[in-house]
Parts: structure tokens; sequence; C-alpha cells
């Protein structure tokens, strides 16, 4: 137990950072905006145990589907990495709202996938499962995804505290620090297939 409490910020920190609910708030609240609380609550609900489901079936076949590609977890945390480091180049240049503006009928898609839970998400994951362990990850997961309902259920008053200047503020320091970790990815995995081979 004390030994998840020293790796819990290890692990929960990255999925924080890639989930990013400062750049998806603003979509939320113009997604919703008119809507009766009851939908709205049903439409919060839906998405946020789609986003748990998803994840959770990723790690469960994320490893099996490796071994059938002979894809190592060090070949993974370089892709990973670089596809991270991409994701957040693109949200530094690019508007949050604009990058992630869904198309197609509102629901468990998009709400609940891509925007809660998308690639950098998914492959966030992997990593943390690979270096942690499953049920560190599992836990950050779901700690993340409370989160995320807490500010979806109270997404007018975060508005209204920060500004949609200073949720912007937020979103591109967060897409840093992921550039940050996808670095360090990249580099752990380089550095593990050198010592392998």
């Amino acid at each position: 137990m004390e030994n998840l409490l020293k790796i819990l910020p290890s692990t929960f920190i990255p999925l924080f950072v890639a989930i990013d609910v400062f750049a998806v708030l603003p979509i939320f609240i113009s997604m919703t905006d008119g809507m009766a609380k009851e939908h709205r609550q049903t439409v919060v609900r839906d998405s946020i145990l789609t986003a748990l489901f998803v994840s959770l079936a990723f790690i469960a076949v994320g490893e099996a589907i490796f071994r059938v590609l002979g894809i190592t977890t060090d070949d993974f945390k370089v892709a990973g990495g670089l596809v991270l480091l991409v994701f957040s180049v693109i949200e530094l240049i690019i508007p949050g709202e604009e990058r992630r503006q869904p198309t197609g009928k509102l629901g468990v898609v998009p709400i609940g996938v891509p925007l809660i839970v998308g690639p950098a998400v998914l492959t966030t994951l992997i990593v943390i499962v690979d270096h942690y362990g499953i049920v560190p990850a599992v836990i950050s997961l779901i700690l993340n995804l409370i989160i995320v309902w807490l500010s979806f259920i109270n997404a007018q008053r975060i508005i209204r505290i920060f500004g949609r200047g200073g949720i912007i503020a937020i979103s591109k320091i967060m897409a840093l620090l992921l550039a940050s970790i996808a670095v360090m990815m990249i580099r752990l995995g380089i550095a593990n297939i050198i010592r392998g081979s």
C-alpha cells in the first residue's frame, strides 16, 4: 500500500496531462449549451462510463496485440512518445476548441471517445501499465475520470472562475508537460533498446 502511494503521482500526473480536461471543458459546454439538466447529466454519465470501458478494454488487449505483432514495450515507448509529442505540439499551436471540435451525433461519441479518451490517453495507459503495473494504472485512470466528472457537472462555475482565457492558458501548460513526458518516454525506450542490443 505504501509503495502504491509512492508511485501514484507518477501514474496519475501523465494521465491527467494526457486527458487535459481544461481543453475538453469548453467543448463540452458548447455542445451541451441549452440542454435540459437531466439530459446533460445523462450525457456526462454516458461519456464517463464509455471512457472507462474503452480504457479498460485497451489495457486488457493491448499487450496481447503487442505479442501477436511482435512489438516490444520499448518499441511502443518510442512510438508512443513520438505520437504524444505530435499531439502536444498540435495542442500548443492550434487552439484546443478548434482542434477537438467533434463531428457526428452527440452522446457517447464524441465526448467519451475521443474527447476524454483519445490516442494520447491510450498510449499513456499502455506505458504506465508497462512501467508500474495494472493496479496503479487503473486507480489513476479512475481518479482522473472522477476529476473529469466533477469538472463536467460544475462546468459553468469553472469557466466563470478561470475565464476562457485562463482555461486556454492552463491547457497550453498541460500540452507543454505532455511534450516533456513524451520526450522522456522516447529517451527511456531508446536507452532500453540500445542496452538490449
